[in-house]
């Protein structure tokens, strides 16, 4: 009988380091949504969460903004509780008419970006007149999609498994207020 319990929070806990505390995070959420209210100059956008990772930030971002932003969100995975990408999923599509609008598609971490290029390419399907990718956090690496950047990121993170914030451990511990890296492979 093999055991089917997810790895313990705990031990990652142990485990990790924290790279940004939630004081840290406010500052970076903080100087995001003056970046963005300053790039919409009064525009009223749509405000794209992706969910689940993306809530925690999104929620923080939205609460900083100035500008009046329409909301939505979509959910779209590759992984499905695993740490590996597949063909991209989706569990609910945006409802909102996105025909000439600028689209915020704001998200947990821009990792390898393979999920976010296909949601931000569905948004541009459906009509957005541009979709300006919004992350927390960008996973430095050499591994993401050709030439795919956030165009407004909070904090990089180095390549190392994160969690917390939203970023998940095994679907545990998003509602842990800082993001924090494990040591070790996982």
């Amino acid at each position: 009988m093999t055991d089917t319990r997810p790895p313990s929070l705990d031990e990652a806990l142990r485990d990790s380091d924290v790279l940004y505390d939630r004081a840290a995070l406010e500052r970076a959420i903080q100087a995001q949504a003056a970046r963005l209210d300053a790039a919409l100059d009064g525009e009223r956008a749509l405000f794209l969460t992706v969910m689940q990772g993306g809530l925690i930030f999104a929620a923080e971002l939205a609460l900083a903004l100035r500008t009046d932003v329409e909301f939505d969100y979509v959910h779209a995975t590759r992984y499905r509780g695993t740490t590996s990408g597949k063909e991209l999923q989706w569990l609910r599509k945006p409802q909102a008419d996105m025909r000439g609008r600028t689209v915020l598609l704001v998200d947990d971490i821009l990792d390898e970006g393979h999920t976010l290029a296909e949601v931000r390419q569905a948004c541009l399907a459906m009509g957005a007149r541009r979709v300006w990718l919004v992350t927390l956090c960008t996973k430095r690496h050499e591994r993401r999609a050709a030439e795919f950047e956030a165009d407004f990121n909070g904090v990089d993170v180095p390549d190392r498994y994160v969690f917390g914030f939203g970023m998940d451990f095994h679907e545990q511990g998003r509602n842990i207020p800082a993001i924090r890296a494990l040591r070790g492979a996982h």
